[in-house]
This record gives structure tokens, sequence and C-alpha cells, in this order.
């Protein structure tokens, strides 16, 4: 069975990853899983830049296929903020309850209809003979007004999908799945893999 190693360390994305790509015949780990230890310097002005960093530094290691993905959060009456910087924004070890908190209080008084967003997801599938793939997929919305729901993570409780009528952390897993950024992401590098 041969090996997909995602440069990544957080469970609840390899939760997300492990369950779009459940159907592969591929054994899917995380940097972690694979012992794959080293800093990764991401220093792209793009999502997809960040992704190919991450997806090449891993596979040059391991000689492995290696996956790996950049995604944020823009806000359009923010100039796209945080955008790349949506992991180290405020800060990589403020919580994102205070991450939160900050992008509500600077929409302050700003009309649902300029409070749109979206998730953004770049993913680079690296290959040991030096072939790159990258896919980008969104998932649009708004920046509500308070956080809702406990499901998700990030910045999923306070981005609202109004074709739902609730935030992304209101959904259930297969749910936000099917709709997500990530998700679709990942189904589009799923067919590159084939």
């Amino acid at each position: 069975m041969k090996k997909i190693i995602f440069a990544t360390g957080n469970a609840g994305k390899m939760k997300e990853i492990r369950e779009i790509l459940k159907d592969m015949d591929a054994e899917v780990l995380s940097m972690k899983e694979a012992e794959v230890d080293v800093e990764i310097v991401e220093d792209g002005k793009t999502f997809e830049e960040n992704a190919v960093i991450k997806a090449k530094t891993v596979c040059e290691l391991t000689g492995e296929i290696a996956l790996a993905d950049d995604s944020g959060l823009e806000i359009d009456y923010l100039n796209k903020e945080p955008g790349v910087y949506s992991a180290r924004y405020m800060g990589e070890d403020t919580s994102y309850k205070i991450k939160n908190a900050n992008l509500i209080e600077r929409l302050e008084g700003v009309p649902l209809e300029k409070r749109t967003a979206r998730f953004v997801c770049a993913i680079a599938a690296a290959f040991p003979d030096g072939t790159i793939k990258t896919v980008r997929a969104t998932m649009e919305g708004y920046i509500g007004y308070e956080e809702k729901g406990e499901n998700g993570f990030g910045y999923d409780p306070i981005f609202y999908l109004p074709e739902y009528g609730c935030s992304s952390a209101e959904l259930s897993m297969e749910e936000k799945n099917k709709i997500s950024h990530r998700g679709k992401a990942l189904r589009a590098i799923k067919e590159e893999l084939k």
C-alpha cells in the first residue's frame, strides 16, 4: 500500500482529510505519524505557494507522495485579511476565541452585505519524480455578529453560510465536508492522485 503524507500536525484537519480520502488505496499519515519533524517556513505570498513549499519539503525528506494545504479566511471588507496569515493572525499562540472576537469587533457597524468572506484552500501534491500539482477551492459566506456552534475549529464559529442559516461550526462533519473549501479541494486533488 502506498503512503501519502499530509504536511500537517493539526488533528482536526487530519480527521477531515482521512474522511475524504478514505477510499484511496493509500495510507494517509500526518507528519507526526510519518515521524517527519521539520520546521517549515511558510513565506509564500499566496495559499498555493505555501502549500507547494510544505508538500515539496515533506516529499524530499521522505521520498513519498506528500500533500499540503494552505487555507485561510478572506474578509472582503478587511482587504482580504487575515488571508495567508490566518493561522498566524494576532500571533500563532493566540486562541481563536480572541482572533474571532477581534474580527467581529473590527466589523462592528458594518452591514451584512459588506461582511462577505470566504474560506480558501489550496492543496499541493508533490510527487517523488518532482511533479507538483495544485488545486484551489473556496466556501463563500459572511462574517456573523457572534460565535455560534461547537463543531469545526478556527474561524468556523464566526463564518456564516446564508443558504444553511448557520455558522460552519453548526454543521455536522459530514455536511461540512460536502461543502467546505478543504473538502472541495481534497476531492479535486484526489482526482489528480488517481
